[in-house]
């Protein structure tokens, strides 16, 4: 296989049957059109075991359940390449064998936001009264409200961003009554959502998912003609604050019920800058960790120097003490 492979070869492209995956994949579509105008993109939605499964995702081993079964199609030649949120890519595990990313675009917001029932008068945290109820999947987003609202009733929602809005919003009789709930403004941005968001929480008010914001291209490894063709689109500031991010999530070998965080950040002077936390589940106990690249400026070394610092603070006990 070389680079002169397409447009003649077609190129299918693996994702989740959610309208914010579509959405990915036609952003990801439009730009590969850019560089190979007669690209022929075939689209192979799959619906995932995460997606049919109601329940705690714990109970089926994960949020990589997301990812999982794509890459098992992109193994096996179902399938030429995949657009994955890098903030459900697990980081305590190694890459699937024979995959790899080949690009990272350019990153979205890494926020948080906090949505509102339509007609609600609320607009920020501070504003709902003790004992609201605040909708969240991730166990990070619930560890870093309760620890500035301990009197919130944070509880878990699951499914699709559309779905999710629903709920809020009432508009189903069974539903349980919600007073606010937190989403990823990358997310609504791309589902042109984001007139929903109150509040906009700031790094330093809840510090990102590892990888949020980032979109990954991955293809098999052995596949020269797809890898060069997605390596026109990596976005190297992009690959290099994630490598970072996910060097620290991997040390720290976290489950999909700890509460993680970490984010790099490259600052105006080319120097990357490393924060990383740990949480217990109620986001009473913490460490937290923040270091710059230095003159190697190298994100593996900055990524396992954040880490090494969160374990001497006792992150390995944090970890253990929260159950799979």
């Amino acid at each position: 296989m070389s680079a002169t492979d397409f447009p003649a070869r077609g190129l299918r492209i693996g994702t989740r049957n959610s309208p914010l995956a579509l959405a990915q994949v036609d952003q990801v579509s439009g730009l590969l059109r850019k560089i190979e105008p007669a690209l022929d993109i075939e689209v192979v939605p799959v619906t995932t075991e995460a997606d049919k499964w109601q329940g705690d995702l714990a109970q089926l081993g994960g949020k990589g359940l997301f990812v999982r079964e794509i890459d098992q199609m992109l193994q096996r030649g179902q399938v030429d390449m995949a657009v994955h949120c890098i903030k459900d890519v697990p980081g305590d595990v190694p890459m699937p064998r024979g995959l790899i990313f080949a690009a990272y675009l350019p990153r979205d917001d890494v926020r948080d936001v906090l949505l509102v029932p339509e007609g609600s008068d609320m607009r920020t945290l501070a504003d709902l009264p003790p004992g609201a109820s605040v909708a969240t999947s991730a166990v990070r987003r619930k560890a870093q409200i309760n620890r500035v609202r301990p009197d919130l009733n944070v509880v878990r929602v699951r499914g699709l961003v559309g779905s999710r809005i629903d709920k809020l919003d009432g508009l189903r009789p069974m539903d349980h009554k919600l007073d606010a709930m937190v989403l990823a403004h990358a997310g609504l941005e791309r589902l042109d959502l984001m007139h929903r968001a109150r509040q906009v929480f700031e790094v330093g008010e809840m510090l990102p998912a590892v990888g949020a914001g980032a979109l990954g291209l991955e293809c098999r490894k052995d596949d020269d003609a797809v890898a060069y063709l997605l390596q026109q689109l990596n976005h190297e500031r992009t690959m290099v604050e994630v490598t970072a991010e996910r060097v620290l999530l991997h040390g720290l070998r976290g489950h999909c019920n700890s509460p993680i965080a970490g984010h790099c950040v490259t600052e105006p002077d080319g120097q990357l800058s490393l924060r990383g936390m740990v949480f217990s589940r109620d986001g009473s106990k913490f460490v937290h960790a923040h270091s710059w690249g230095e003159s190697m400026n190298d994100p593996v070394v900055l990524g396992s120097r954040v880490c090494a610092e969160l374990l001497r603070q006792g992150a390995r006990d944090i970890i253990e003490g929260i159950p799979h």
